[in-house]
């Protein structure tokens, strides 16, 4: 049984959920946009839970993903709205269950949040991030899980009893989930629970080193040239506030042929250096500018974020965006610095 410290919120009504997968049913499980390894772990670990189970189910990701997670199990089957939006509607509309998995308010998933708003399936919620909205019917929620992967886990596992269908394929893509978002069991939240859950996945039959081979040692030669240059062109280390930046034009996310997420864990390597609290990976989209906020121990990462750029997250890991131009982001960033000195220099 998973112990969860904090806020758990388990299903309202969980005997009717129950009642609803008795039977196969018409399921569409979404997650949020530029889905990365948890969300699309989480994401694939259930479909391929389900389709044991009898349901007709189909994963509707909003937006393309990081090809080094092309590989996982009915990765195949998955649908991306942006490429087939009428189908992605229908299967919507026609939907008895919706499952959102690592997420929590409808505007993550771009225009499909409507389409599921206004869809008449009932919404289940599987999500660890904080300040749900409030559309779902039923909902599995902890902001002290690592990793949705680790909810869906528990919610087939304890909630459903159905653990004797962990097959390979399930704890394939859940373990992938877990590992990515646990920063590969790093994190402050990877408890020793969680390391009971990894060791179950790893017996059902996920191979931890070949994921974690697939997930990180499967770069293109254009993203390892593109970290060098990020790391000995674009660093900018400010000691008086214990803070390092990275930032990135869309001119040279074009230059080294970047693709949907290879830009991802890049703001690690910044937080990785010697005394840094608190780290910035700013980057210029198309349509707007992205942060991606790390920070160490007890620094809200999260609050810069909420306050000031749109967004949030967790503690430690945190995202924004701005319509601002570059410049302007970077030095709004910067401007905000002097107001968490104290908890930047402690």
């Amino acid at each position: 049984m998973c112990n969860f410290a904090g806020i758990l919120q388990l299903m309202t009504d969980l005997e009717t959920l129950k009642d609803l997968l008795a039977e196969p049913r018409r399921i569409v499980i979404t997650t949020h946009h530029r889905p990365d390894g948890d969300a699309m772990g989480s994401s694939l670990g259930l479909f391929n839970y389900f389709i044991q189970k009898g349901h007709y189910v189909k994963v509707v990701a909003p937006t393309d993903y990081p090809y080094f997670l092309h590989w996982l199990p009915n990765n195949p089957e998955v649908i991306i709205y942006t490429e087939k939006e009428e189908e992605s509607k229908k299967l919507v509309a026609d939907a008895e269950l919706i499952f959102c998995l690592d997420f929590n308010t409808l505007s993550r998933i771009n225009e499909l949040g409507e389409e599921v708003r206004k869809s008449a399936a009932k919404k289940v919620m599987i999500d660890h991030h904080l300040e749900p909205e409030g559309f779902d019917d039923f909902r599995h929620w902890s902001i002290s899980a690592c990793a949705t992967a680790q909810l869906v886990y528990d919610f087939i596992v304890n909630d459903l009893k159905d653990g004797k269908f962990i097959n390979k394929d399930v704890a394939t893509c859940l373990y992938t989930g877990i590992m990515t978002d646990s920063g590969s069991f790093r994190f402050p939240t990877v408890t020793s629970d969680l390391h009971r859950i990894v060791a179950n996945l790893i017996d059902a039959g996920a191979e931890n080193w070949r994921i974690h081979q697939l997930v990180y040692d499967n770069s293109t030669e254009g993203r390892l040239k593109f970290l060098g240059y990020c790391l000995s062109s674009k660093l900018e280390v400010l000691r008086e506030f214990n803070t390092a930046i990275i930032y990135i034009s869309k001119e040279e996310i074009r230059k080294f042929n970047i693709q949907v997420g290879e830009t991802e864990g890049i703001v690690n390597y910044a937080l990785s250096i010697n005394g840094i609290r608190l780290a910035a990976f700013i980057v210029e989209r198309d349509d707007k500018v992205k942060l991606s906020l790390r920070s160490t121990g007890d620094f809200p990462a999260n609050e810069i974020c909420k306050r000031y750029f749109d967004g949030g997250g967790h503690r430690n890991a945190a995202g924004g965006q701005s319509d601002l131009p570059l410049i302007e982001v970077v030095e709004k960033f910067k401007s905000i610095l002097p107001e968490y000195k104290t908890l930047l220099l402690q």
